[in-house]
């Protein structure tokens, strides 16, 4: 069946083009010019995947990302103003699994949400890849699960590709690129900030879970390692 995103912004020509261009490459489109009509839409028709802008009127794209995580965990897509990072960090500290900056090439944002959806099939994939074990962190690839210390830690699936590069090889530094690779392949358009956004992240869930959790470990001007415990 045909995949379903949900398009969210307040400019009617991006909402019309946008759509268009992913409706010719064989998605189903739903399109909202704000967040209350977007979140009214996605409770009564789920999507596969959300584009949202971060600036809307009525309800902005945070507010409705949150509202979003709290019913669903489809990945999101956000649209941020040119020179907005302190938005762009905010919105994947809150669960966004990419972000693209306007103006955009319309051919980029269909590579970023093609990518995004294929990190997500590899979750429900049938098990390739042997589980992870290194003392208190346990990672099944193919049941997308987490846990430390016996509990679960929800990740998404950028998340969850990040922390299995490092930990399949625990002492060893993965820079920056080499994690944009593992996360995003080849059509990865992004810089190190993202990077860093997300390790942010993965580091305050563990902490949610163990206050003491420093098992990833930061090289400044080189990148980071799961630390060999």
């Amino acid at each position: 069946m045909p995949q379903r995103i949900a398009l969210v912004d307040d400019d009617q020509n991006i909402l019309t083009s946008v759509s268009l261009l992913l409706e010719s490459e064989g998605f189903e489109v739903d399109t909202y010019a704000d967040g209350e009509q977007a979140l009214i839409g996605l409770r009564r028709r789920p999507a596969s995947l959300a584009v949202l802008d971060i600036k809307m009127p009525r309800m902005d794209g945070m507010e409705l990302l949150q509202k979003i995580r709290a019913i669903s965990a489809i990945p999101v897509v956000f649209l941020t103003s040119k020179d907005d990072e302190l938005d762009e960090a905010l919105g994947l500290r809150m669960g966004a699994d990419d972000y693209i900056t306007k103006p955009f090439s319309q051919r980029l944002l269909l590579e970023r949400v093609r990518a995004v959806l294929r990190r997500g099939e590899l979750a429900d994939a049938p098990a390739s890849e042997s589980m992870i074990t290194l003392g208190n962190l346990v990672m099944e690839p193919d049941r997308h699960s987490c846990t430390w210390k016996g509990r679960d830690v929800k990740l998404t699936v950028t998340e969850f590709l990040i922390l299995a590069a490092l930990a399949r090889r625990p002492g060893v530094v993965k820079n920056r690129d080499q994690l944009l690779d593992a996360a995003y392949g080849e059509a990865a358009y992004l810089d190190d900030r993202t990077i860093d956004s997300h390790i942010k992240r993965l580091r305050r869930k563990f902490r949610d879970t163990d206050p003491e959790f420093d098992a990833i470990e930061t090289l400044y001007g080189v990148g980071y390692k799961y630390l060999d415990q």
